[in-house]
């Protein structure tokens, strides 16, 4: 979950020495698209080239066993070295530091550019790659995870702008709201007048005050964790890549992405902990400390237990919360079953990589990301069915079942209306269940940063 932000570091320090290329071997079927590689760039703000190895042309080329991988080639064209999985940046900072001065030695050393194209900019839209959403309908607010302005969008039920959370500038750094920084912000969770939020590359949660706009770090240091998951008080424990957020019981519950795990903090205390999930990545059920998820990435709550989008996995998750509770799969079967397809149980049913749950009328809402769809599942019978989306991406409103989004991944209820995050259309839509319609929400008053 992390390797981008390093690479980035590492160009920065060694940018006439070091030449970085990203190679793209999809493991869904919707990122074999090239147009879809391209908004997952523009989106993570990767910065160097990528290439598209929809064939794993270049995977079994260099014999790559596993996500990530780096392979290390000197200016010779040989390959020196490989590694597979996260890195520490001090780590490759210092043997990076001593490649090039080997080869400074050497004389094989060519600091001149590539004369690679400039970088494709984002567009400048009013919101940019919206994450996750939250909708009050008492307060008739709703708030939305502007994720690649890195802010917070409060506006009516109606879209109506109320305020703005967040300079626009990505970093770590508490205060007034206007002054406030966030690094691509995803969950929210709302309890009375507080408002928490995943800081998703800040690998921390925050709070903002709603009666006074003031924002605050609740938990995490600002750093990835790296090794041991124990827990601690919560503003010097190191958290990874929280993706969503949900309240229950007085607990705020953390979709702890980077580790796959569930995270506990209680909202009365100052302490955070590991909750569900061993740590490994597999799909396994069991006790909830022992069984194992898949980078979860959507969270919520019935009032009582938790659902989960185990999304690399492609598989939606019940966990009970209590001490004995256990963790069971509603569908879903592993790491590389997914597709496309409704039915009843979990040979039956496919999902690919769902991000984002919602509960609403005793069932379950899905953001099936990467199908382009919002499903419906019954977490009793395990009936899961498409409500909304033809499949294909795209912007399209009007009769839900011809409708068309484009990787959407969070979701909200207010009566009944779905809010839905729709990242790669820059929008937010609304799915009203009781006309089967998809809209548009205007923004109106929203400027980008």
């Amino acid at each position: 979950m992390h390797v981008l932000p390093q690479l980035r570091r590492l160009e920065r320090k060694w940018h006439d020495e070091l030449a970085v290329i990203g190679v793209h071997s999809p493991k869904f079927i919707s990122e074999r698209e090239t147009e879809s590689v391209r908004q997952a760039i523009l989106r993570l703000n990767v910065g160097h080239p990528v290439v598209n190895d929809r064939d794993f042309r270049v995977w079994q080329a260099y014999a790559v066993r596993a996500w990530p991988t780096l392979m290390f080639i000197d200016p010779q064209g040989k390959v020196i070295g490989k590694h597979e999985g996260e890195f520490l940046f001090e780590t490759f900072d210092r043997l990076i530091g001593e490649m090039v001065g080997e080869f400074e030695t050497a004389g094989v050393l060519d600091r001149r550019p590539l004369g690679l194209p400039d970088q494709e900019s984002a567009p400048a839209t009013p919101l940019l790659f919206p994450g996750k959403l939250l909708a009050d309908e008492v307060g008739g607010r709703l708030f939305v995870s502007d994720t690649g302005h890195n802010r917070i969008i409060e506006t009516g039920l109606d879209g109506t702008l109320r305020r703005v959370i967040g300079c626009g500038k990505p970093g770590l750094g508490d205060g007034a709201a206007e002054d406030a920084y966030f690094h691509q912000p995803q969950g929210l969770a709302l309890t009375d007048d507080t408002l928490y939020v995943a800081d998703t590359e800040n690998h921390a949660v925050r709070t903002v005050e709603l009666a006074t706009g003031r924002v605050r770090t609740i938990a995490g240091t600002g750093q990835p964790l790296v090794g041991e998951r124990v827990g601690g008080l919560a503003r010097r424990t190191s958290l990874s890549s929280p993706w969503d957020l949900a309240v229950s019981g007085g607990v705020l519950y953390i979709a702890m992405a980077g580790t796959h795990q569930l995270w506990a903090m209680p909202l009365s205390g100052d302490r955070i902990e590991p909750h569900a999930g061993s740590g490994r990545e597999t799909l396994q059920d069991g006790p909830r400390q022992a069984a194992a998820m898949n980078q979860p990435s959507g969270l919520t709550t019935d009032g009582s237990r938790l659902y989960v989008a185990d999304s690399e996995a492609s598989a939606i998750r019940m966990v009970e919360p209590a001490p004995e509770g256990v963790i069971r799969t509603i569908v879903g079967e592993g790491l590389f079953e997914f597709g496309d397809r409704d039915g009843v149980g979990p040979s039956e049913v496919r999902l690919q990589h769902p991000l984002g749950v919602a509960w609403h009328a005793d069932a379950l809402l899905i953001a099936d990301t990467y199908n382009h769809k919002i499903k419906r599942l019954d977490p009793t019978t395990a009936e899961c069915r498409t409500i909304a989306g033809d499949g294909k991406p795209g912007l399209m409103d009007g009769e839900a079942s011809v409708a068309r989004f484009c990787e959407p991944s969070g979701l909200a209820m207010a009566g009944d209306r779905v809010f839905i995050a729709d990242p790669n259309n820059h929008a937010v839509r609304v799915l009203d269940l009781a006309r089967g319609q998809v809209s548009t929400l205007p923004l109106s008053g929203l400027t980008p940063p």
